[in-house]
C-alpha cells in the first residue's frame, strides 16, 4: 500500500518529466521468472459521497485527476440556464437545447449538479458515448458510468466478454438501488449508446427482487445463501479473484459482487453472520470490517428456475442443423444446471424483456444527444438485425421462434416520452428551444507565438482564459518567456475571474468560447491534436491455470522425465481411491501418468523455433544429459556475460542530456495516451541514456503494443545531442515500415532519416553511406547492410535492434562488439524466455 505525504504541485522531475512529486512512498517488489516488477496499489478516497480514484500511481510519480467543477458556476450564471431550470420538472418533456457539441459535457455537468436526480444520456454511437464519458469525468463529481452495448450483434452467437457483462449489471444495480431508496451517494450519471439502449435486459422487478443485503448478526443458512447466488449468476471457485465469483471454506464464504470495488468475506458461527470484511483479491488478505454487503446479480440471465425451464422447453429447434442443434442443447443443459454458457449474452436475450429506462427512478431525466441521429442509428440497427435473423433462420442457425432481442425506436420513444427528457442539438430547434451562446475556440495548430499574442490581448480586455493541456508545464515555461505567469494546477480551486489565466494539467477533447467572454483552450486548438484515451478494463483477469493453458496435443516438459505430448486427463482408481492424472506421451509410445497434485512439475514447452521438439525417451539418461548440457551452456553464458558487463563497467560511454523542449513537443504529438508499460520503459531507457555507462536494454512486447514509439523517443533524444542512430531490422519490408513510421513522427523536426536496403540503387546507397560518414544523416534504418565494412558513422550514439534473434552468427558477433561501445536498445515480440536467451547470447 502506498502512503502519501508532502504532495507538491505539478512540476518536473530531474529529467524534465511533468509529474506531481511525492516525498515518500512505500512499495513491494516481486521477482518472477528473472524479471523485476513493482506491484503497487492505489489508495481510493471517497469524494462527494462516492468512491473515486484519488491518485493514479505510476513508478515513483503520482498523477492527479482533472477537476473543473469550479468552472460550472460560469454557465450557471447565464440567464438561459435559469430559464431552463425553471421548467423542471413539470414542463420538462420534449424541450430542446441548442449549443455547441464541445460544450455539451459542460452543460450536462451543471444540470446534474442542480437536479440531484439520476441522469441517463443517450448518444447515437458507442464512440460518442465513450468520448462524452471521458469529458464528463472532469466536469462533475457524480458517479459517471457507461452502460455498454453487448459485444455481439443481435442473434450472434459469440463468446461474451465478462467485463462487458459485469459492467452492464453494475449499472443496473446502481440504478435499481436508487429506485429502492438504498442509494445514498451522489446520483448516478449514466451514458448509453443507441445499441446499448435498444438491447433488452432483465425486467426491473425481477432484478430488484434478487438483490440482497447481508448484515452482521443476520441469521441465514450458508448453503441457502450459496444456492441463491448460484441462481443469479455467481460461479463457485477455489478462491475469489474476479467479480461474479464466490467460494466456500468451512464457516467462511467469499463473494465478489460486480458493484463492489473489493470482494467481501463473510464469517459464520453456525447460521449467524459473525463478521464481514473486505479483502484484497490478489493476496486474499483482509482489509477492513463492514457492517453489511450488498449483493446484486452477476448476470442478466434470470434467477427464476421455473421461468428458465418454461422458455427453454418452448424453444423450437426443429429447423436447426445437426451441428447447431447440438450446440443449443449443450447451452440449454448448462443453463438448467445453473452454469454460465460461454455465449451467455446470447442466451440472456431469450428471457429478457426489460429496458434500461425501466430502471430509472421517478424524477430521473433523459438527455438525448442529437435525437435524429439516435433515431437513424436505431432504425439502421433494426434493419440489419432483421436481415441477420432471416438469414440465420433460413440457414438453420437460429430457432424459428427465437424472440426479438431488442426494442425498436418506436417502442423506446414511447418509454422516453413517458419521462422527463431533454434534447441536445448543435443546430436547428424552434422558438421554444433554449439557446446557449457557445462558439468554437480559434485554432492555432502549433503556432504558439500567435496564441501568446492573443492571450495578452484577451487578458488586457478582461476576458477569462482557461487552458487545459497535457503540456501545461511546457506552456507555463513558454508563457513565462512572454512575461505571462501561470502556474499549472490539476484542480481549479475557485471560479476564474475576468482578466485571469488558469492553466490546468489535463486533457479535454475540444474547447469553446462562452458569450465571447470566457475562452477554454485545449491541445486540439493549441497544437492541432488531442491524445486519444486508452480504454482500460475495470476488472482483473483471473490467473492462468495449466488446464486452460494447454490442450491435448501440446508439448510439455516434465522436470524429471523431459519433453512429452499432453494427451488428456484421466480418472483412475488405485488402492480404492479415485485420482485424476495427466497422461503424457513420450518417444516409442511410452506413457507417463502424472497425478494432478503434482502438476507443478509439468510446464508448457516453449521452444526457440517453429520446429516440433524431439520427444524424450523414458528409462534412459537422455534427459539427464540434456539438462547437463544446458547447465554447462548456462555457465558458459554466465562467464560471457560477466566478461561483457565487466568491460562495460570500465568503458566510459556518452551521457545524454536531459529532455529538451523539442523532446517534450515530439512526445506530446503522439496521438494516443501512453500505456503504463510504455511510460515505464521510456523512463528507464532515458535514465540509462543519461548515465556514462553504455546502455543495453531489451524491450519485449507483442505486435501493436508500442515498442516502436519507445524506440522513436530514444532515437530523437540521441539526435538532440548530435549523435547518430542506427536502426537494424531483419527484413527489407520491416525497414520500409520503420522508415515510414519514423518519418511520420519526426517530420516536423529537422531530422534527416534514411533507409538503407536493396530497394535503394547503388548510387543512392553511396550517398547515404557518405551522409553517415559526414554526419549529415541523423537516423539510418537498414537491414544487415548496416553491418558491412564500408559503413562508417561519424558519431554513433544509439543502436536499435529489432528482432535480434533473426540475425546470423557473424552479425551477432559484430553486435556483441557494438554493445561495448554505444547504447543498445533491443526490441522483440517473441515470447520472453526465448527472446531473453537469444538477445543475451548475441
Amino acid at each position: 500500500m502506498f502512503h502519501y505525504s508532502n504532495l507538491r504541485s505539478v512540476g518536473q522531475d530531474e529529467r524534465g518529466y511533468n509529474v506531481v512529486k511525492k516525498a515518500h512512498y512505500g512499495f513491494n517488489e516481486r521477482i518472477s521468472a528473472g524479471l523485476r516488477s513493482v506491484s503497487s496499489s492505489v489508495r481510493m478516497s471517497q469524494r462527494a459521497g462516492r468512491w473515486r480514484r484519488a491518485l493514479e500511481v505510476f513508478g515513483e510519480f503520482v498523477y492527479m485527476p482533472l477537476d473543473l467543477t469550479r468552472i460550472l458556476s460560469l454557465i450557471e450564471d447565464m440567464p438561459v440556464f435559469g430559464q431552463l431550470l425553471a421548467t423542471w420538472p413539470h414542463q420538462f418533456r420534449g424541450k430542446g437545447v441548442i449549443l455547441l457539441d464541445a460544450a455539451k459535457p459542460y452543460l450536462i455537468a451543471a444540470l446534474c449538479r442542480h437536479w440531484r436526480q439520476p441522469v441517463l444520456v443517450v448518444t447515437a454511437q458507442p464512440e460518442q458515448g465513450k468520448k462524452l464519458f471521458e469529458q464528463l469525468s472532469a466536469w462533475t463529481n457524480n458517479a459517471v458510468s457507461v452502460f455498454p452495448e453487448p459485444d455481439a450483434l443481435p442473434y450472434e452467437r459469440i463468446t461474451s466478454d465478462l467485463t462487458t457483462e459485469l459492467e452492464r449489471v453494475r449499472v443496473l444495480s446502481m440504478l435499481a438501488s436508487c429506485e429502492t431508496g438504498e442509494h445514498t451517494i451522489e446520483p448516478p450519471l449514466v451514458v448509453a449508446s443507441a445499441p446499448a439502449l435498444m438491447t433488452k435486459t432483465t425486467i426491473f422487478h425481477d432484478f430488484a427482487a434478487v438483490c440482497s443485503t447481508i448484515k452482521v448478526g443476520m441469521d441465514i443458512e450458508p448453503y441457502r445463501l450459496l444456492r441463491g447466488w448460484t441462481d443469479i449468476g455467481y460461479q463457485m471457485e477455489g478462491i475469489v479473484e474476479v467479480p461474479g465469483t464466490m467460494s466456500h471454506r468451512g464457516g467462511i464464504i467469499d463473494v465478489y459482487p460486480p458493484t463492489s470495488e473489493l470482494p467481501a468475506r463473510l464469517e459464520f458461527f453456525g447460521n449467524t453472520v459473525e463478521s464481514i470484511r473486505l479483502f484484497d483479491p490478489e493476496n486474499q488478505r483482509s482489509l477492513e470490517r463492514r457492517e453489511s454487503v450488498s449483493v446484486a446479480p452477476a448476470t442478466e440471465l434470470p434467477g427464476k428456475r421455473s421461468e428458465v425451464e418454461r422458455i427453454l422447453r418452448d424453444l423450437d429447434l426443429a429447423n436447426l442443423t445437426a451441428e447447431m442443434r447440438e450446440q443449443y442443447e449443450q447451452g440449454i443443459a448448462m443453463l438448467l444446471d445453473r452454469q454460465r454458457p460461454p455465449n451467455s449474452q446470447f442466451y440472456a436475450s431469450l428471457f429478457n424483456q426489460g429496458s434500461l429506462i425501466d430502471y430509472l427512478p421517478e424524477g430521473a431525466i433523459l438527455l438525448l444527444d442529437e435525437p435524429r441521429d439516435i433515431e437513424q442509428a436505431m432504425e439502421a440497427l433494426h434493419a440489419e438485425a432483421e436481415q441477420m435473423r432471416g438469414e440465420k433462420v433460413a440457414g438453420g442457425e437460429l430457432p424459428g421462434n427465437f424472440p426479438r432481442t431488442y426494442f425498436t425506436w418506436e417502442e423506446l420513444k414511447e418509454k422516453i416520452n413517458g419521462r422527463g427528457n431533454l434534447s441536445l442539438t448543435a443546430w436547428g430547434g424552434d422558438e421554444e428551444s433554449f439557446r446557449f451562446n457557445f462558439a468554437p475556440t480559434p485554432n492555432y495548430a502549433g503556432q504558439l507565438p500567435s496564441l501568446f499574442r492573443r492571450v495578452k490581448q484577451f487578458l488586457k480586455e478582461k476576458r477569462r482564459l482557461i487552458i487545459v493541456s497535457q503540456q501545461a508545464n511546457r506552456l507555463s515555461e513558454l508563457l513565462a518567456d512572454e512575461d505571462i505567469i501561470a502556474a499549472p494546477v490539476t484542480e481549479v480551486g475557485q471560479t476564474p475571474s475576468p482578466g485571469s489565466l488558469t492553466l490546468v494539467q489535463g486533457s479535454l477533447a475540444e474547447g469553446w468560447v462562452m458569450n465571447g467572454e470566457t475562452y477554454l483552450f485545449t491541445d486540439a486548438e493549441i497544437f492541432g491534436f488531442v491524445k486519444q484515451r486508452r480504454q482500460v478494463k475495470k476488472h482483473p483477469v483471473p490467473k492462468q491455470k495449466l488446464f486452460v493453458d494447454i490442450t491435448p496435443g501440446d508439448y510439455v516438459v516434465h522436470v524429471e522425465h523431459g519433453i512429452a505430448r499432453f494427451t488428456d486427463v484421466r480418472t483412475l482408481r488405485r488402492d480404492g481411491n479415485e485420482r485424476e492424472y495427466l497422461v503424457l506421451r513420450y518417444a516409442a509410445g511410452d506413457r507417463l501418468y502424472v497425478p494432478t497434485d503434482q502438476i507443478d512439475r509439468v510446464s508448457r514447452y516453449v521452444g526457440a523455433g517453429d520446429r516440433p521438439p524431439v520427444l524424450s525417451r523414458l528409462g534412459t539418461q537422455e534427459w539427464s544429459r540434456t539438462k547437463q548440457r544446458a547447465k554447462e551452456a548456462a555457465e558458459d553464458l554466465a562467464q560471457e556475460l560477466l566478461a561483457l558487463y565487466a568491460t562495460r563497467e570500465v568503458v566510459s560511454g556518452f551521457a545524454f542530456s536531459r529532455d529538451t523542449l523539442w523532446q517534450q513537443e515530439m512526445e506530446a504529438s503522439f496521438p494516443y495516451v501512453e500505456t503504463p508499460d510504455q511510460m515505464e520503459a521510456q523512463h528507464d531507457i532515458k535514465g540509462d541514456m543519461e548515465k556514462r555507462k553504455p546502455m543495453d536494454r531489451l524491450v519485449c512486447g507483442d505486435v501493436g503494443y508500442g515498442k516502436t514509439e519507445v524506440a522513436i523517443r530514444a532515437a530523437f533524444k540521441a539526435v538532440m545531442d548530435n549523435r547518430q542512430v542506427a536502426v537494424l531490422v531483419p527484413t527489407t519490408v520491416l525497414a520500409q515500415q520503420h522508415y515510414a513510421t519514423f518519418r511520420g513522427r519526426l517530420d516536423a523536426f529537422p531530422v534527416r532519416i534514411e533507409v538503407l536496403s536493396r530497394f535503394k540503387s547503388p548510387k543512392e546507397q553511396d550517398e547515404i553511406v557518405d551522409g553517415l560518414a559526414s554526419g549529415k544523416v541523423d537516423i539510418c534504418i537498414g537491414t544487415h547492410r548496416l553491418l558491412q565494412k564500408d559503413i562508417r558513422f561519424r558519431d554513433l550514439g544509439l543502436l536499435i535492434i529489432d528482432e535480434e534473434q533473426r540475425f546470423g552468427v557473424n552479425h551477432k558477433e559484430y553486435l556483441k562488439k557494438m554493445r561495448r561501445e554505444v547504447d543498445v536498445l533491443t526490441l522483440s515480440a517473441t515470447p520472453i524466455p526465448r527472446t531473453l536467451h537469444m538477445s543475451l547470447v548475441g
